[in-house]
């Protein structure tokens, strides 16, 4: 066991103080008979400054910082392995508190200016996705907002160490489903995005759903501002449910309309992510089924090229398929991005997450 994780079982018994929310720390910190201003400089300090002990509030007395110590914790998440692809790409293995691991992935693309971070939001995933690594594994919890929080905050600071520049956007496209882990999810944006916390723009995040229609729903109901991708791979029921067990519980028709509902409540903006497997959904047939379900509302299409996975049979789509099926749907008026793999030799691929070792 490593010592860190010694430590987070000695301390086991306090309360993450990252875990209440403001009025609490007020509460708390009122109570101790320190003024309410002191709790407003431990939130900048937890969420703005993200410090991981409290002996880094150097404006706190040394007496409060004792007393922080002493009621409550911080369960950080520790960089445990980092692997750097030859296109840039850097994989970060991270180390909960609890032992389990997630993994963040930093892919950058200096020329455009543009660093993005994909981020996980549970460990493992339910939802068992026949070409996804992370499907094979099972659902062992959600991760809390601080630990989602956690991982953009260390990533940035990888991207300006080693690339000069801080992240532009993030993709809730790691390891779980965002939309079942909806209240820690939404609880990491609002820090994240919060003049409080690290100041991004929600415009600048983008949350992908297998498709949970209800949470879709709920997501437009409370005015989110990200954008939503769908994690589609297949324009037909009948093929959809062959790899995607969940449509199942939410087929394209009630998909359709949830996110229909999403666009006219909000007018975030909407992408489908479709990878593009030989021999399965790279026809034209497809490429048809797959513009009649961009008609309803404005849509991007990335098609990603797969990414293999050890274990299953899915084999990517040959380059000339894959660029047929994008110029039908170009030619038909749909926006459409051919995304080229990044880090497949590192397995930070799409869909390749599921802590190998």
């Amino acid at each position: 066991m490593t010592c860190y994780l010694c430590a987070m079982m000695e301390v086991s018994t306090k309360k993450d103080i990252r875990l209440l929310g403001k009025a609490e720390l007020v509460a708390a910190i009122t109570e101790h008979g320190e003024p309410k201003f002191r709790a407003s400089q431990v939130w900048e300090w937890l969420w703005k400054k993200g410090a991981h002990s409290f002996a880094e509030m150097t404006n706190l007395s040394k007496t409060m910082r004792e007393w922080l110590d002493e009621n409550f914790t911080i369960l950080h998440i520790l960089e445990d392995k980092v692997q750097h692809s030859a296109d840039g790409t850097i994989k970060t293995r991270f180390r909960l508190h609890d032992g389990h691991l997630i993994e963040s992935v930093l892919i950058p693309v200096p020329d455009e200016r543009r660093f993005t971070v994909c981020v996980s939001s549970q460990v493992g995933c339910s939802l068992t996705c026949a070409f996804c690594a992370t499907g094979q594994m099972k659902r062992v919890r959600n991760l809390d907002a601080a630990e989602i929080y956690d991982q953009v905050l260390l990533v940035n600071r990888q991207s300006e160490q080693v690339f000069g520049h801080s992240l532009t956007n993030i993709v809730y496209m790691g390891m779980g489903e965002p939309l079942l882990a909806y209240r820690t999810v939404m609880e990491s944006i609002e820090r994240i995005t919060s003049p409080e916390g690290l100041g991004m723009s929600p415009k600048r995040i983008t949350v992908s759903t297998a498709g949970i229609a209800k949470m879709i729903r709920q997501l437009a109901d409370d005015h989110s501002k990200v954008n939503l991708a769908l994690s589609l791979h297949a324009p037909t029921d009948d093929k959809r449910n062959e790899i995607m067990p969940i449509n199942e519980q939410n087929n394209l028709a009630v998909l359709m309309d949830s996110l229909d509902y999403f666009f006219k409540k909000t007018g975030n903006r909407l992408s489908y992510e479709y990878i593009a497997f030989q021999n399965f959904n790279e026809s034209l047939a497809d490429a048809a089924a797959l513009l009649r379900l961009c008609r309803r509302f404005p849509v991007r299409v990335n098609i990603i090229e797969y990414n293999p996975v050890a274990g299953l049979e899915f084999v990517k789509a040959g380059e000339d398929k894959i660029d047929r099926f994008a110029r039908y749907l170009i030619d038909n008026g749909v926006m459409v991005t051919v995304r080229r793999s990044r880090g497949k030799d590192i397995d930070a691929a799409c869909g390749q997450l599921a802590n190998k070792e």
